[in-house]
């Protein structure tokens, strides 16, 4: 029994042995992990990054310089992890040997880097090569991303006549209105998404045409912000904007054989004579060395003359002419009494003038017609009081229409109080008052005839010298067949 039990006591004694000695290994020693974490493609150190091994050992996070050190890592073979807000994970072998360090490089990725760009945009509307657009239209496009990432777009306009490019950045709709357009322009339009990650994509390049500029037979001047602004009107009311809001213009008058508007324009502190387009463009400067000027601004009025080759004009007592290019300037006459002369006209078939002048403070009021050597030849108005104007021949030079203050009132204010309108018979020496329907209260200015003579156009408004003033056309078949034509508007011209 005894050997026995001493054969059993060293078969344990040497078992522990062997246990002992078989964890003395597997701990025998510890090493370390050392690396960098830079983000891919610009080597930017990535400061902050976590670091973390499986199995699992001690967690670390980058310096400044997107270095790290795991140290006393058990020996073994790890995977060791990067982490960064703003970017992929990425895992990096490592086997750690006792007493020594292992060096891991991690390049990260951004977190967008597998997303995919937009589809490139749609464009829909207006179709490739459309034609006759209007000067307000609606560009439409589609637009589509892979992970339905929000896209933002931009688009470019060019055109065929200069090298404007229109920019519309941010937008987040897949519809632009663009307004204010030019007529008879092509326009070419493209538009790029953004996802803000990739790079935009550009769709292809559509192209429109608009109208012609359209062949409009009335003017007119509204006042905004202060200034004179110059329209013209189809027959329908419809308006375009010939002159910017941020000069004073005024006073339109279309010469329809050159397709020509001459008007007036304050120029540093005077008054001068222009031309432009029956569009608005091509504005070339008339007058210069002596200036538009009488007792009222916007009063004064100017006539085309000798088959729109030259233009007349006041300035005070005297009247002048120039042809159209700026040269030629003469002086045709001067008033007999030193009244100042506000308003001209002329008529082509009997080569004569009509003359409005007054006094420096608009009454004394004489109408009275000339030849062309600045001979008077028939006073049409005259020893009267109160004011008058609004000079128009008919075609044929036989009658002249005009306005006058039929009430005769005076006043420092130049306020009207019943301004009728007058169609003067040159041979018969006789006036009809054809504002029989006028509504009472108001004035009735600015008169002219239709390009057919069968209706008058002239500003209608209240006596009270501050209200609105509108376009209204009478047929002269019915006199009591009043119709507000346009809103807001005055001086008009009707060719």
């Amino acid at each position: 029994m005894k050997t026995a039990s001493k054969y059993i006591n060293f078969i344990l004694i040497i078992a522990m042995l062997f246990s002992c000695s078989e964890d003395k290994i597997t701990l025998s020693g510890t090493g370390s992990i050392t690396g960098k974490v830079v983000s891919n493609g610009d080597n930017v150190p990535l400061e902050f990054t976590r670091v973390s091994t499986n199995p699992n050992s001690s967690i670390v996070f980058t310096d400044a310089s997107g270095n790290f050190v795991i140290s006393n890592v058990p020996v073994g073979s790890y995977s060791v992890e990067a982490q960064k807000d703003g970017y992929l994970s990425k895992f990096e072998p490592a086997t750690v040997t006792a007493d020594n360090s292992v060096n891991v490089i991690f390049e990260l990725d951004i977190e967008t880097a597998n997303n995919d760009a937009p589809n490139a945009p749609v464009l829909e509307s207006p179709i490739n090569d459309a034609i006759d657009q209007e000067v307000t239209v609606d560009l439409v496009w589609t637009g589509s991303d892979p992970e339905d990432d929000t896209l933002t777009y931009e688009v470019q306009i060019l055109n065929d006549q200069n090298a404007d490019v229109l920019t519309y950045t941010d937008l987040t709709e897949v519809t632009l209105t663009v307004s204010g357009l030019d007529y008879g322009t092509k326009y070419f339009w493209q538009v790029s998404a953004s996802d803000n990650i990739n790079d935009p994509v550009i769709s292809e390049t559509f192209n429109f045409k608009t109208s012609d500029f359209p062949n409009n037979r009335n003017f007119f001047t509204r006042k905004i912000n202060g200034n004179n602004v110059i329209y013209s009107a189809d027959d329908d009311g419809n308006e375009y904007q010939l002159t910017l809001e941020s000069t004073n213009s005024w006073r339109p008058r279309k010469a329809s054989n050159i397709n020509k508007i001459a008007f007036l324009r304050s120029n540093g502190g005077q008054t001068h004579i222009y031309t432009m387009d029956l569009d608005g463009s091509n504005v070339v400067q008339v007058t210069n060395s002596v200036a538009v000027n009488g007792f009222n601004l916007e009063e004064l009025d100017f006539e085309w003359k000798n088959n729109n080759t030259k233009l007349v004009y006041p300035s005070f007592d005297k009247l002048y002419q120039i042809n159209t290019n700026g040269s030629g300037l003469s002086q045709i006459h001067q008033t007999l009494n030193g009244n100042f002369i506000t308003e001209v006209d002329w008529n082509q078939s009997t080569l004569r003038l009509a003359v409005k002048t007054n006094n420096a403070v608009g009454y004394n009021v004489e109408i009275y017609t000339m030849n062309t050597s600045g001979t008077i030849l028939d006073y049409i108005l005259q020893g009267v009081n109160g004011a008058a104007g609004g000079l128009d021949y008919t075609f044929d030079g036989t009658k002249l229409l005009y306005t006058y203050d039929v009430s005769g009132n005076e006043n420092n204010e130049y306020r009207q109080l019943d301004s009728h309108m007058f169609i003067y018979d040159i041979a018969a020496m006789t006036a009809m008052d054809i504002s029989t329907s006028k509504p009472a209260g108001t004035n009735d200015l600015d008169s002219r005839f239709s390009p057919n003579e069968a209706e008058i156009i002239f500003v209608n408004t209240s006596n009270d010298g501050v209200s609105q003033q509108d376009l209204v056309k009478l047929s002269l078949a019915s006199l009591n067949d009043r119709i507000i034509f346009i809103e807001n508007a005055k001086m008009p011209d009707w060719k």
